[in-house]
């Protein structure tokens, strides 16, 4: 029996500690906030219940997998699991409303030949088939299997480029996610739509290589998934099971140093000098915080995928918002109303290239959350709607602290939403705002930015570092690690990185 000693109690961290823990090993955890979840966090006040992380759960299987390789009770016996149908509602610029219905390819074609016509449906669906070939040639490498070594071959993009009618790639440029949807697309609606999904993970879609058409993909193929009492309960379920598997957890216990001996880690220092001696450590907190950790550049060689590579992307702003009157009956959980000048948000989320400070567009793209769940409202009379907004990270150009600006936003925010819901800013009784600085506070993050999923392509700039370090027995989970961001992809961390300590090293992920 190995003792492991987890950095950081977030979704990552706990899967890899619940499988590890399975296996036989000692871990401990030692997490220096208060709580557990990482980013997976909820507000709640005056029986009001939000979701002020992720609000719905993609690739459900990922922690169906988990919690039946960790005990008795499936996933499904842990929490009240259900399938959001419509899975998304849109508001386009122009005013056109789309319903995309949940999980099915068919339905969505019809959705948009009935909203937008043109042969919009059509065109969609060639693009999501194509989205198929870069998923069949990705998913493996990319999430199931630790990155391996030659990384490198995961820098050209598998997306099959049609080139019917003279040269797709013009200027002789890559194929970018927004070149795709000009191209392919050519409805200015379902150039929105489809750049939207890329907003969602925190993605720019003028730089994000057109492999992340199998974002898209992936929701409409495996559904969207919403569990009762939000995302938390998740979280909950995860950090009762590690607890059932004996898993220790230590709150307020901040790791300072990684300690070295004889070439390996072996254990890590808190805040306040205590030792913890280890076998393995992992790290499921943001890699770019290890150098002062280990005294020196990092736990990464020369041709390494270090933290900086894959760029810092979006961060989030969340308005909570309590309202009174209840929610009606044909309210979609999930309601995206798309800005009318995508070229403004882009720049003021991740610049235009030019000189001067990020401004935040006046009509950003909004996701409005109004999950029918009881469990986020104090009666029936009331509902919980949650805000959404991608925004530029703290820092920099842009400081979330300055609570005038905040509020000022906000208040933009919450006018672009009544598209959604009539009348939002006359029932709301009260609101709670988050940005990227709170995102900071909590997670340790630097900047408050939320970790988009790796992506095959652009020479590799969207890949993260690899769970495996140079530094023997210290290993790396969670959002910022390989496979990426996003709940679903920090249980797949945490498994890859499972596999490494019990199988060894030769462990390809799965069979």
């Amino acid at each position: 029996m190995a003792r492991i000693a987890v950095i950081g109690a977030g979704m990552g961290a706990m899967a890899a500690a619940a499988r590890l823990a399975v296996a036989g090993h000692r871990v401990a955890v030692y997490e220096r906030g208060d709580t557990y979840g990482g980013g997976v966090r909820r507000l709640a006040r005056d029986g009001f219940a939000f979701d002020t992380g992720p609000g719905l759960l993609h690739l459900p299987a990922v922690y169906r997998d988990l919690f039946v390789k960790t005990g008795k009770e499936s996933l499904e016996q842990s929490v009240e699991l259900s399938q959001v149908d419509p899975a998304s509602r849109h508001v386009f610029a122009d005013g056109t409303v789309l319903s995309l219905p949940n999980a099915s390819r068919a339905g969505v074609v019809r959705a948009l030949d009935e909203a937008t016509g043109g042969g919009a449906g059509e065109r969609w669906s060639d693009l999501v088939n194509r989205a198929r070939e870069v998923w069949d040639a990705t998913r493996r490498p990319l999430l199931e299997e630790p990155l391996r070594a030659d990384w490198q071959v995961l820098g050209r993009d598998p997306y099959p480029v049609p080139r019917k009618r003279g040269l797709f790639r013009r200027d002789g440029g890559p194929a970018t996610l927004a070149s795709v949807a000009k191209r392919e697309l050519r409805d200015p609606r379902l150039v929105a739509l489809l750049e939207g999904y890329a907003l969602a993970y925190g993605l720019d879609p003028r730089t994000a290589p057109a492999s992340a058409t199998a974002l898209p993909y992936l929701e409409q193929t495996f559904g969207s998934w919403y569990v009762r009492g939000g995302m938390r309960a998740l979280a909950d379920a995860l950090y009762e099971r590690c607890r059932a598997r004996k898993v220790e957890f230590a709150f307020g216990a901040e790791v300072t140093r990684i300690v070295e001996k004889d070439g390996r880690a072996a254990g890590v220092e808190l805040a306040d000098g205590t030792v913890a001696e280890a076998d393995s450590v992992v790290c499921g907190v943001d890699p770019a915080l290890l150098p002062p950790m280990l005294g020196e550049a990092g736990p990464w060689q020369d041709g390494d995928v270090r933290p900086a590579d894959g760029g810092r992307g979006a961060g989030r702003f969340t308005v909570c918002l309590a309202v009174r009157g209840a929610r009606p009956e044909c309210a979609a959980h999930r309601t995206v109303v798309h800005s009318p000048d995508r070229a403004a948000e882009l720049a003021g989320i991740f610049g235009d290239g030019g000189q001067g400070a990020r401004t935040p567009c006046e009509r950003p793209t909004v996701t409005v959350l109004r999950p029918d769940d009881p469990t986020t409202r104090p009666d029936d009379g009331h509902e919980a709607v949650t805000l959404t907004a991608a925004v530029a990270p703290h820092g920099g150009p842009v400081d979330w602290r300055d609570a005038e600006a905040v509020e000022r936003y906000a208040d933009r925010i919450a006018a672009v939403a009544e598209a959604a819901v009539p009348g939002l800013r006359e029932r709301a009784l009260w609101r709670e705002v988050r940005t990227p600085a709170d995102t900071a506070a909590e997670t340790g993050a630097a900047d408050g930015a939320v970790p988009g999923p790796v992506l095959a392509g652009a020479d590799g700039a969207f890949l993260r570092p690899g769970n495996a370090t140079r530094l023997p027995g210290l290993y790396l989970a969670g959002g910022w690690s390989h496979p990426g961001g996003g709940l679903a992809h920090a249980g797949m961390s945490g498994a890859l990185v499972a596999g490494l300590i019990v199988d060894g090293a030769d462990w390809r992920g799965s069979q």
